[in-house]
């Protein structure tokens, strides 16, 4: 894991291209997702090239949930401009964090640049809200193709169409009781729809995350932990 200011970012982003350009796994097309999430997907897994966007509430665990398990498989996630970002959550959600690189503060004129950067530089780029320019995103869309990275905006702010679009559309936390307990997991409902191959509507029900951390389809009901609802969704370090 990398922990990165702006002043040193782009330093930083040039060793990073060094060290990680063996282990991305760039001759595969597409990187491995977990089996859990992967219905909502057109592909096996995330297509190389592509931007997919998640939104709701659950949005940045969804996000996490999303690469986890290409960075298990050797694959780099760098997360840019998401300062709330918490490591134990993105461990709980699977993801390897070895293999994740933080950017949590870059200036809107260093944006571009630094975004570039780590698309040229890692195979997966998770993105988020950022005042910026709608003619610096389609450069960093374009540059992303070119680069065969996969870029994940996080959060309703994107202006550029996305290939896919993920959106979690109900929560529920289970674990409290009657005014005691701990927080378990999250019943969520995540749907999906996009362009092109993504073009078919999809929805899937999901613990997110599940009692024991990670992501579990809603069929092992023993993974939500004690009945009952958290009334919000910020009560865990994540969204």
């Amino acid at each position: 894991m990398a922990l990165v200011d702006r002043d040193h970012a782009l330093e930083v982003l040039r060793a990073l291209d060094q060290r990680v350009r063996p282990v991305t796994l760039a001759d595969r097309q597409v990187l491995p997702v977990s089996t859990h999430l992967a219905p909502l997907l057109p592909w096996e897994g995330l297509r190389r090239g592509t931007s997919i966007a998640t939104d709701g509430d659950a949005a940045m665990s969804l996000a996490l949930a999303l690469v986890a398990e290409a960075t298990t498989a050797g694959s780099w996630v760098a997360a840019v401009g998401m300062p709330h970002l918490g490591l134990a959550a993105a461990a709980e959600l699977g993801v390897a964090i070895d293999r994740l690189a933080l950017v949590p503060d870059v200036p809107r004129e260093g944006w571009p640049t630094v975004v570039a950067a780590l698309v040229d530089a890692v195979g997966l780029v998770l993105v988020g809200p950022a005042t910026v320019r709608p003619t610096d995103v389609r450069r960093v869309v374009a540059r992303s193709r070119e680069a065969g990275a996969v870029l994940v905006p996080v959060g309703r702010w994107w202006p550029e169409p996305v290939d896919l679009q993920l959106t979690v559309t109900r929560t529920r936390w289970h674990g409290l009781g009657e005014g005691h307990g701990h927080l378990g997991a999250r019943r969520v409902r995540i749907e999906s729809g996009g362009r092109r191959a993504a073009a078919r509507a999809r929805r899937v029900d999901l613990w997110l995350p599940a009692a024991g951390g990670g992501v579990a389809t809603v069929d092992h009901p023993s993974l939500a932990g004690t009945p009952g609802e958290a009334r919000r969704a910020h009560l865990r370090p994540v969204g």
